[in-house]
């Protein structure tokens, strides 16, 4: 019997593995060295602030993997030989594969800072990086944070919890401004920063500072400034996680190159989640480093590798994160700055944490993305708007079909519409629309109850 060898249990690889069981026999090998059973690495934040356990992480219980023949290994790929298709353990044990998955997912950026490996400075990604993390915090009280982006605030979030002081080093004018427009940007940094957040805007790492004790004291930033600090986290992003293949025939760029298939330049060996770099005909080679791609390039794997060969396709750009209180969304494209031939609707609460920006072409009213903080959106509304080219005025007009708030929150369908209408006095929207969805909503609500 053949083996399929997926080395990674994360999302993506774990994905892999379900799919091809669905449809085969064949023998599975999954092999980690980070932790023996499949985590959400999404939750590593509510481990640390206490509100979950490791356990509780696990999606599956550990019964599961025996139950569908799924075999686990914890231990370190330090060789590939894709000629005799063999690895080499750690240790010293030796694999053989018919089938080859690389999921080997990314490590924390590092830019070459002096002092950026002494005790007391690392990045947040891996269980490991837990734990270490809840050894560097046990008798801090300052922290300082490199980056701007949503490792960063998960980890602000997470030393605030602790009672620690938090000052965040941000390279642009604002909050993740390299990522978001100016209001949405503004609003997340005062958020953060009612939370106790201290920013540095413009401000870069220098230098981290030993102490008498070998660890972090203190950083000195690019203004010359030196902040006292007794953890300092790395958060300015990540890189796909490729050194296992380093020394092996497998293709890499900046990560590991596959097509559309997710199909390296090896036979029998493909990469996917976070380490796969998708080449692509015209523009930049694809990096898609996000829970929800890294579970749909495994389910188009695991088909081609069990008989059904599968494209990639990812459809309609998506993410989501949380930030303190407030949860965000995006659909489609938001680019942080103004772009030609692009109209941006805005609204915000003037009293509360909530915004909803659209943008739509010009010309022809088409939607191309949305933004949302503090509302949640149905995926399954905005994914098929974009995917049919709605204009902006039928999203307004049916903008509750995609509201996902829970029943009794207050809506504000109206109050946005009340903004478009007077920003866009020429084309003002029709409320008939919004008023029959609204009696109609109610309806369906009395029939259920």
């Amino acid at each position: 019997m053949s083996r399929l060898v997926i080395i990674g249990n994360g999302v993506a690889g774990v994905t892999v593995a379900r799919h091809v069981r669905k449809r085969s026999d064949r023998e599975i090998l999954i092999i980690s060295s980070e932790t023996k059973y499949h985590f959400s690495r999404t939750a590593l934040m509510y481990i640390f602030m206490g509100h979950m356990k490791y356990e509780h992480t696990k999606p599956y219980e550990d019964y599961f993997w025996k139950k569908n023949r799924i075999d686990l290994k914890q231990d370190l790929v330090s060789d590939i030989d894709t000629n005799a298709k063999k690895l080499t353990l750690a240790s010293g044990e030796e694999v053989e594969y018919d089938d080859l998955v690389l999921a080997t997912g990314s490590k924390s950026n590092k830019f070459g800072w002096p002092g950026q490996d002494l005790p007391g400075v690392q990045g947040l990604f891996s269980y490991q990086d837990l734990e270490l993390m809840e050894e560097n915090c046990k008798n801090a009280k300052h922290a300082v944070l490199v980056g701007g982006g949503l490792i960063g605030i998960e980890m602000a979030e997470m030393l605030i919890t602790r009672g620690i002081d938090v000052t965040f080093l941000v390279m642009e004018d604002r909050f993740w401004g390299n990522i978001l427009p100016y209001e949405e940007s503004r609003l997340i940094q005062r958020h953060a920063e009612e939370h106790g957040v201290t920013f540095r805007l413009e401000t870069q790492l220098k230098e981290i500072v030993a102490g008498d004790d070998g660890r972090a004291k203190s950083v000195i930033t690019s203004n010359g400034e030196e902040i006292a600090c007794d953890f300092v986290g790395l958060s300015a992003g990540v890189h796909p996680n490729i050194g296992v293949v380093s020394q092996s025939d497998i293709e890499v760029g900046r990560g590991i190159l596959v097509n559309d298939y997710l199909e390296t330049n090896i036979p029998n060996v493909y990469a996917v989640g976070d380490c796969a770099e998708i080449k692509v005909e015209e523009g930049r080679n694809r990096i898609e480093p996000l829970w929800y791609t890294g579970k749909m390039q495994g389910e188009a794997l695991g088909k081609t590798i069990a008989g059904q060969r599968t494209k990639y396709e990812r459809g309609i750009w998506f993410n989501s994160a949380k930030f303190f209180d407030i949860e965000y969304q995006t659909y489609g494209f938001i680019p942080n700055s103004p772009q030609d031939n692009i109209s941006s609707f805005y609204w915000q609460h003037p009293d509360k944490e909530l915004c909803i920006r659209i943008n739509y072409e010009s010309d022809t009213q088409v939607v191309t993305g949305i933004n949302t903080f503090g509302i949640r959106m149905r995926h399954e509304v905005w994914d098929k708007w974009l995917a049919n080219q709605c204009t902006i005025k039928y999203v307004l007009q049916h903008l509750r079909d995609a509201n996902f708030d829970p029943e009794f929150f207050k809506r504000y369908e109206q109050d946005v519409i009340d903004t478009f209408n007077m920003q866009n006095p020429e084309s003002k929207l029709s409320l008939s629309r919004l008023n029959w969805i609204t009696k109609r909503f109610t309806r369906e609500q009395a029939h259920a109850n």
